[in-house]
């Protein structure tokens, strides 16, 4: 749907499966459907939940994707949309500032700014789709207790988007020439984040997939229990991950992580870090 102007598609059976991606630089959005219809979201990140799960809107922050499946059965059109709950450059509107800023997915809060994805037409002979499976590939328990290392970051910023103004991460802005932290080569640790700033910060790191242990000391919600990349923060809140390093290694070209609104990281709000055998 990129670039184009009110886009439609045809779905020619009863389940229509779509890749939702927030490819915006700083906006956060809630998908859903104007006639205010369930769908099912069946994977996050980095690929399938263990079960469907039926919601009637998904918040996604910048960086993050989700698959849902629409029933197109009752034979309607649907109209997909994604409401800002920003004013763009990351700011959180006056009224959801703070702890107002709900963080949940199925409530209806008032629009701020609503805009047309995609028109859903289904065809008048649908093809029959296979039921939905009642549970997808089993996640890999967590535990905490495989971690041997906790490391902390905290993300702070001060008025406007100017590096000097104060977007750090533990206290630091990005620096080319400077590794923040080394990791080692098929270790698990956990990674507590804290947002002590005024705004959300979608918090992102390359290299792996994590798994979310919990968000202010209670358990994620469940559309957020599969891996994942990048995870939202509100205002004051701490998050805690659970990151495995298996796979690829070099002392010398660094990964990152940094926060998703392109405007924060490019402003200071990014670390480096190697993985080392």
């Amino acid at each position: 749907v990129n670039g184009v102007v009110d886009p439609v598609f045809e779905s020619k059976t009863e389940l229509l499966r779509l890749r939702l991606l927030n490819g915006s630089n700083a906006r956060i959005y809630d998908f859903k459907f104007a006639d205010r219809q369930t769908f099912l979201m069946i994977g996050s990140d980095g690929g399938h939940l263990e079960t469907a799960l039926e919601m009637s809107q998904l918040r996604l922050s910048p960086g993050e994707r989700a698959e849902i499946l629409v029933d197109m059965r009752y034979g309607q059109p649907r109209q997909l949309i994604a409401a800002s709950t920003t004013n763009g450059m990351g700011m959180m509107d006056g009224a959801m500032m703070g702890d107002r800023w709900w963080r949940g997915n199925n409530r209806r809060d008032t629009d701020t700014s609503a805009f047309n994805v995609l028109l859903i037409v289904p065809n008048a002979n649908l093809d029959s789709s296979p039921p939905v499976p009642t549970t997808f590939k089993k996640h890999a328990a967590i535990d905490p207790g495989s971690a041997v290392k906790m490391r902390q970051f905290v993300l702070r910023m001060g008025m406007g988007m100017r590096a000097e103004n104060g977007f750090t991460i533990n206290g630091r802005s990005m620096d080319m020439g400077r590794i923040d932290e080394r990791v080692k080569l098929n270790t698990t640790e956990i990674w507590e984040v804290q947002n002590a700033s005024w705004m959300p910060h979608p918090f992102h790191v390359h290299d792996v997939q994590f798994r979310i242990l919990d968000r202010n000391g209670r358990p994620p919600a469940q559309h957020e229990t599969g891996l994942k990349d990048t995870v939202l923060l509100a205002p004051r809140e701490r998050v805690r991950l659970l990151l495995s390093f298996k796979d690829y290694a070099d002392p010398d070209t660094p990964y990152m992580y940094h926060c998703h609104i392109l405007e924060h990281e490019d402003a200071g709000m990014m670390g480096q870090f190697v993985v080392e055998t």
